[in-house]
């Protein structure tokens, strides 16, 4: 243990970020309220510890995607230290050294995850000048991926299922990013053949169900998988597993890799070794310690587009359980990767949002095939900007529970802008915050909730007692501190 303490803390970097370095007065900032604002805090690769306060998750090293280096991850755990609450400290594991670069980019994927801007900094102030709830809250700060791409993906996965469906398929696809690069950490399965066996199996993603159901979108139900040359050359044998208890519903496949591969490999040295993704050298953290390095010993990174433009579609819609999305996923990599997609071009236009260029941005994404309004709102919510509210069958229930509006799909839109309209350019930033005021109300602070407890945010959970009061998820109190 005290051996494995000492290589880890030799392999590591720390980066401060000070808050107030070319990001104006920050005095305010609290990473616990900047994290802990949106559901992408709890969709994977991300892992908020609810102790140490800590937002853990693996980064790139380029945020290029035409690098030598884009595809090379470390695990970075974010804090914002009590005793120097001016700063947010950076702790880079499984490298010896950063270059300039390389610690640039690191920092401005950390920015733009939790908004430290110039711009974004004045428009916490307008907002919260406009909305006193909110600056009583500390809401001011809408939580967002290291990357544009990242977000598309994650909005496309918010549409037409459930929460927990959601949370689901962002895990697969970390995982898939994992296995992708380090065959050995492929999870293992009971012989298929083995009947008895299969009774009940489940993979590490299938504790989120129950998953969508199966009217709500068509499936295609190829016979075999395909995917790309570099997995084939990677993974010998792909097994689907079906659960008899559970006729449809597909668990993770198994990936069986051949000896002669891992021998070869040069990215694990021994199996029984957790690899560090695409660095310099593998690592072997501590598996009894929870908080420490748990992202690359259970998923990888969010695929890139490079990751995901070469993968077959049906593959991908079934290793991941993503259904049509799979499709619109790989377009999407696909013309990223060929050019064809801009998208720090479009981040680049999107750095000042305004109401005139809102249609302008809308329209270049509604081209991409899968954007649709919905998808659109929130991506460009992602961007900056804050005057459309994404409406969704959650925004008719919230108005229904909170202001007694009984709405429908064709009207919603009129009736958030009748009640958040007063908030303009703001619209999104109220009826988020009371949203997310409501969830906290109903759950408990949600910065305090165990990962395990985050599927039960929905809809049904959400009623009210005949009293008019919601009752209040109970979690013990082991479970709240995430023991």
């Amino acid at each position: 243990m005290q051996h494995r303490q000492e290589i880890d803390s030799h392999r590591s970097v720390v980066v401060e970020l000070p808050l107030e370095d070319g990001d104006g007065d920050c005095a305010t900032f609290d990473l616990e309220k900047a994290v802990c604002s949106h559901g992408l805090f709890m969709m994977a690769p991300n892992r908020w510890d609810t102790l140490s306060k800590t937002l853990e998750r693996p980064l790139r090293l380029s945020e290029n995607i035409n690098d030598d280096d884009h595809e090379q991850s470390v695990l970075v755990q974010i804090t914002q230290p009590s005793d120097s609450p001016h700063s947010l400290l950076l702790c880079v594991f499984g490298t010896d050294s950063l270059s300039t670069i390389h610690r640039r980019s690191l920092l401005g994927q950390v920015r733009r995850m939790v908004r430290l801007s110039v711009e974004e900094n004045k428009r916490v102030k307008q907002f919260q000048e406009i909305c006193g709830e909110a600056k009583e809250r500390g809401f001011g700060r809408v939580f967002r991926s290291p990357t544009l791409f990242e977000d598309m993906v994650k909005c496309m996965l918010l549409c037409n299922c459930q929460w927990s469906r959601t949370l689901s398929m962002a895990e697969a696809l970390c995982e898939l990013q994992l296995e992708l690069n380090c065959p050995s950490s492929a999870a293992s399965f009971p012989d298929p053949d083995n009947q008895n066996q299969l009774k009940g199996v489940t993979s590490k993603s299938e504790h989120f169900t129950p998953r969508t159901p199966a009217g709500k979108e068509s499936r295609e139900r190829a016979g075999a998988y395909g995917c790309s040359r570099n997995l084939l050359e990677r993974l010998t044998e792909v097994e689907e597993i079906i659960d008899i208890g559970k006729p449809g519903v597909t668990v993770t496949p198994a990936f069986s890799v051949g000896e002669e591969v891992l021998q070869k490999s040069n990215l694990c040295q021994d199996t029984t070794e957790v690899c560090e993704v695409n660095t310099s050298a593998p690592f072997n953290p501590d598996p009894s310690d929870d908080r420490k390095l748990s992202s690359f010993t259970r998923l990888g990174n969010f695929p890139s587009p490079k990751e995901l433009a070469s993968l077959d579609e049906s593959f991908l819609a079934k290793r991941c359980g993503l259904g049509y999305r799979a499709g619109r996923i790989i377009k999407l990599a696909k013309g990223i990767v060929e050019g064809s997609i801009q998208l720090k071009e479009l981040e680049e236009a999107c750095s000042n949002p305004s109401l005139s260029n809102y249609d302008e941005m809308a329209e270049q994404l509604r081209e991409i095939d899968g954007f649709g309004p919905f998808t659109c709102a929130n991506v460009l919510m992602c961007l900056g900007y804050y005057h459309v509210i994404p409406t969704d069958s959650e925004t008719i229930r919230h108005l229904k529970q909170v202001h007694g509006r009984t709405s429908i799909i064709q009207n919603v839109q009129r009736d958030v802008e009748n009640i958040y309209g007063k908030y303009a350019p703001f619209q999104f930033l109220a009826y988020w915050s009371e949203v997310w005021h409501f969830y906290e109300e109903r759950f408990g602070k949600l910065s305090e909730m165990p990962r395990s407890e985050y599927k039960l945010i929905t809809a049904a959970n959400m009623r009210r007692k005949r009293n008019g009061k919601c009752k209040k998820l109970k979690i013990t109190s082991t479970e709240k501190l995430g023991v």
